[in-house]
This record gives structure tokens, C-alpha cells and sequence, in this order.
């Protein structure tokens, strides 16, 4: 996620992180089925949400907090305290798994079942933009106010605030102190060249240097991304019109990922396969460092004692992944219930136990800071301002999915790294050329 600390306000002048974001906010993300796609693109679909069903408000998200008996509780909690106070109004929380859900989002708009309301990031607002009610229709002004100007900017396209912030994370570079204690190592990895050095002692020692999922079901924004980006490259050209990941950079970061499958410094079985977190390397302490965890993800196998955390790596410039979690109205809600709803749920000190709970920030000022005291998330939080939400493009999620396949053939071998991403970069300019 890219997000200032808690209680500060970042400004594009200030981040050039941001200016990028910002430049291409006017472009726009994905979907399976292409009938969905043109219908979604064309704004006729009609009757999304359970506007019909007066007084009640239906909300989608997904497992922002990974426990599932916490995330219930959160939910079912946060509900009981909205009915309290209004009257007759029925809220249901159904919560989905990560996997397909624009596809199933996507067709549940089609088909007229969406929900009133659904949690999304900021690559996904674009596709859903002539689905979505501004939140500027809902939104208190003194809210509004509240938000860090990244945050709100993060989920502000075409000029409309097309998500109410809940949440902002960030995903620098965590390291397993153990790791490096076993392999007498006391210095960590700031850039791609420190942690190739030190990719063979930790082979020798039995230990990877890293993980590096290559599963095309997962989120290239956490994968692949954060190299491309760190080489000085990007998706999208300039302008959104053609894509841009197959020029010099994009081949320098593939090749670098593909000497570490290669050389036996990250787990080949990885590049097909996603088992559960507990059945990984990552778990079982077998990697040293790794940009595709958090540290809530990691602290019950290694302990908080033992997360390093560390600045995103760097070869040109030092750049992670980070997020804002938002909440956005489809059209066709019953307005009055479902912006109540979003405006209670967004309130900081409601929020604050879908952030705390999973380890993110606040996305308003007056969420302050959630963790007084911890040095972990204080190390976490500063690494905010170095990270980018992705590209906000209307066919990014497209071009995911086109690009995914290819980096896994580069990783299996089947292609070099300038072939693979030659192949996806002429059907992805053929698609966002039609």
C-alpha cells in the first residue's frame, strides 16, 4: 500500500511515488469473461445491489483479517453496533475468498445480484467506475477531511472518489533474524546485488534467499511488480495506450528473478503452486528474506522477536507494494442505508479493528497511531511512503493476466525472459488496442 505514516499528510510534491500514482490516475483493471467486460464497460447494467429490499443493506469483502473467527467477530460486532442505532435496518457481511473475485463480482453485477456494497483496492475501481456511486454523494464533508491526501487520492478516479478508505498496508522487505544468525550473517540485503551475494551462503547453509510465488492465480502487484518498478520500469506506457513491462527494465527484473529459480535460491515448486502459508518455506524458516509476506503474516511461525523489517530492495530505486483498502456503493443501493453503513464502518475508531486485527494503517488522521510502543509496526509504517498501489489503468487486471502465464513459462525455462515478456506485451497492446 502506499500510504503516509498515521496522522501525517503526504503530497505528490512531496513523494515522487505519488506523482506516479497520480499521473496515472486518469487511466484505469480485469475480468474473465469478455461479455461481462463490454457490459461493465458500457454502463448498462442496472438494478446492482439490494436497493429493492428496502432497509436492508448486503456488503461483500474478502479476508482482510486472516483469521476467520476474528474476522467474523469484527463483522458481526461492527453490525450489531449500526443496528443499535438504526432502527430497522438489516445489514449482512458475506465474506469471499481472495481468489476470482472479480469474476464473481463481476457477474453477480451482471446478472443484477451485486451487493449494495463491496470492499475493493484501487486497481479495481476503474473497472467498476459506471457501476459505482461516488462517494462525494455520501460522504460527510468533515470524513472527507479526514482522509491523508493519499488515501483519498489512492481511490479518486476521473476526478470521482470512487471508494470510502478504510485501511493502508504496505509490504517492505521482511527478513527472518534467525536466517542470518545461522548463516553468521548480521548486515540484511538493502538491493538486489546484497541479496544475490548472499543467495550461495545461504544455499550452503540450506536456507533460500528468498520466495517468490509465480501461481498465476496471484496478484502480480505483490509478486513481480515491486522488481519491475525497482528496475525503474513500469506497466503501462506513459500514456495507457500500450504497455511498457517488456522494455529494458522489465527483462533486467525477469532475468534477475529467473537466476534466483535458477540457481536453486528460492523454491521451484513455488512457481506452479501456492500451498497454505504453514506448508511453505516462508513458515518453516527456510527463507531469508521475503517481500510477498507481512509481518502478520510471518510473526506466528517466526515471532515477532525474530521479523526484520526492512526498505523494499532496490536496483534503480527502492519501491514496494502497498494498498488501500476501500468500500464502494454500487449503483442501484438504497443510498440513505448503505451510506450510513459505509460511513459507520469508516469511522476510525470502528476501522481501527479491521486495521489492527491484520496488522494495516489507518487511512483517516484522526486514526493515530494503532500501535504505541510496537517498534515492529513503527519499522513497518515508515516504509509507507515508499510504496506504490499499482497501475490504476482500465485493463490492468487484463494485462495481468496475460503477463502472469508468461513470467511463469520464463521461470519454468520455457522462454527467455525477452520472449515472454514480448509475447504478452503484443496481446495485451492488441487488447487495449480493440
Amino acid at each position: 500500500m502506499n500510504s503516509p505514516l498515521p496522522g501525517t499528510t503526504l503530497t505528490s510534491s512531496e513523494d515522487p511515488l505519488m506523482s506516479r500514482v497520480l499521473k496515472r490516475r486518469s487511466r484505469v483493471r480485469r475480468i474473465a469473461a469478455p461479455v461481462l467486460v463490454t457490459a461493465l464497460a458500457s454502463g448498462v447494467l442496472a438494478g446492482c445491489g439490494s436497493g429493492d429490499d428496502a432497509n436492508t443493506v448486503t456488503m461483500w469483502t474478502y479476508p482482510v483479517i486472516f483469521d476467520e473467527a476474528k474476522n467474523k467477530s469484527y463483522w458481526d460486532g461492527l453490525v450489531k453496533e449500526f443496528e443499535k442505532t438504526h432502527s430497522g435496518v438489516k445489514v449482512t457481511v458475506e465474506t469471499f475468498p481472495w481468489a476470482n473475485r472479480d469474476t464473481a463480482l463481476a457477474t453477480a453485477i451482471a446478472s443484477g445480484k451485486g451487493p449494495d456494497a463491496v470492499y475493493l483496492v484501487p486497481d479495481q475501481l476503474p473497472k467498476y467506475a459506471k457501476n459505482i456511486l461516488p462517494a462525494d454523494d455520501f460522504m460527510p464533508a468533515a470524513a472527507k477531511a479526514d482522509y491523508t491526501d493519499f488515501a483519498l487520492k489512492s481511490v479518486t478516479y476521473d476526478g470521482k472518489v470512487l471508494g470510502t478508505p478504510v485501511l493502508t498496508s504496505a509490504n517492505p522487505l521482511i527478513c527472518d533474524k534467525r536466517v542470518f544468525e545461522a548463516i553468521g550473517e548480521s548486515a540484511y540485503p538493502t538491493s538486489w546485488a546484497e541479496l544475490e551475494a548472499l543467495a550461495p551462503k545461504l544455499k550452503a547453509k540450506g536456507f533460500y534467499a528468498t520466495s517468490h510465488s509465480g501461481d498465476t492465480l496471484q496478484t502480480l502487484n505483490m509478486t513481480f511488480y515491486p522488481l519491475l518498478w525497482q528496475a525503474g520500469g513500469d506497466v503501462f506506457s506513459e500514456d495507457g495506450k500500450t504497455v511498457a513491462f517488456n522494455d529494458p527494465a522489465g527483462v533486467k527484473a525477469l532475468t534477475y528473478l529467473k537466476k534466483l529459480v535458477e540457481g536453486g535460491y528460492t523454491d521451484k515448486d513455488l512457481i506452479t503452486t501456492t500451498p497454505k502459508l504453514e506448508q511453505t518455506p516462508v513458515a518453516k524458516g527456510k527463507v531469508a528474506c521475503t517481500w510477498q509476506n507481512t509481518p502478520a503474516d510471518v510473526e506466528p511461525f517466526w515471532g515477532k522477536e525474530n521479523i526484520v523489517v526492512q526498505p523494499p530492495l532496490k536496483d534503480t530505486t527502492s519501491i514496494g507494494y502497498g494498498t488501500v483498502g476501500a468500500v464502494s456503493m454500487l449503483k442501484g443501493a438504497d443510498k440513505k442505508n448503505t451510506g450510513d453503513w459505509i460511513n459507520f464502518l469508516s469511522e476510525s475508531k470502528n476501522a481501527a479493528g479491521l486495521q489492527k486485527d491484520a496488522g494495516y494503517f489507518p487511512a483517516r488522521t484522526s486514526g493515530g497511531d494503532l500501535y504505541p510502543g510496537d517498534a515492529l509496526q513503527k519499522a513497518v509504517g515508515a516504509t509507507l511512503p515508499s510504496m506504490s498501489v499499482g497501475p490504476l489503468e482500465d485493463k490492468s487486471r487484463e494485462v495481468m493476466g496475460l503477463l502472469a502465464p508468461e513470467i511463469q513459462a520464463a521461470l519454468l525455462g520455457k522462454k527467455s525472459p525477452q520472449q515472454a515478456l514480448d509475447d504478452a506485451a503484443k496481446a495485451a497492446d492488441a487488447m487495449l488496442g480493440r
